[in-house]
């Protein structure tokens, strides 16, 4: 077994300002954070630190990578249909279909055919993991209406206030349109 990087021995707030310093330095200048590291009492060398921060790296690339990939997801990929999920599950609804076929074509002389209740096993297993696809969209598409529903009556709310407080029925629609607008 590997002995432990001497990075990692570090006290965890003299590890995190070095992580910190580093982030600042754009993963650079590993001279000066082990200089920076010895002046506090710490015997690092440059390699140490630069093995530490390759690593760091690494690991921030990547979280970096995923937020922004979730970002454009989240951005460009208004599904109020939920078009996406039924996808999704018609997919494995096929593949599992396809599935339980071979299941059942196996020869009766093959030797990895499966008894009964090991058919009944995998056939449960797969409507299991569909069906939690099934609920999470169907609580989505529920929780979408309950907030439209609650944006509409918010919206004829101030509809009617803003026109008792005398508005022009325009300027209460297009407060009207706003709001709706966020709710969307």
């Amino acid at each position: 077994m590997a002995p432990r990087s001497s990075m990692e021995t570090l006290p965890e707030n003299v590890r995190r300002e070095f992580e910190r310093r580093l982030i600042a330095n754009g993963f650079a200048n590993y001279t000066e954070l082990a200089d920076w590291l010895n002046s506090q009492g710490y015997q690092i060398s440059r390699s140490a630190a630069h093995r530490y921060g390759q690593k760091m790296e690494r690991r921030f690339a990547k979280i970096k990578t995923s937020t922004e990939a979730a970002k454009l997801i989240a951005d460009g990929a208004n599904d109020e249909h939920d078009h996406r999920s039924a996808a999704i599950v018609a997919m494995l609804q096929s593949e599992l279909f396809e599935v339980l076929v071979d299941i059942s074509e196996l020869d009766e002389d093959d030797k990895t055919k499966l008894n009964p209740l090991a058919k009944f096993d995998l056939i449960s297993e797969g409507a299991k993991r569909i069906g939690s696809f099934v609920n999470a969209s169907t609580r989505l598409k529920e929780y979408q209406n309950k907030v439209k529903s609650r944006a509409q009556a918010a919206a004829d709310e101030v509809a009617k206030t803003v026109k008792k407080g005398g508005l022009s029925d325009e300027t209460a629609d297009e407060i009207r349109r706003q709001i709706l607008g966020i709710a969307t």
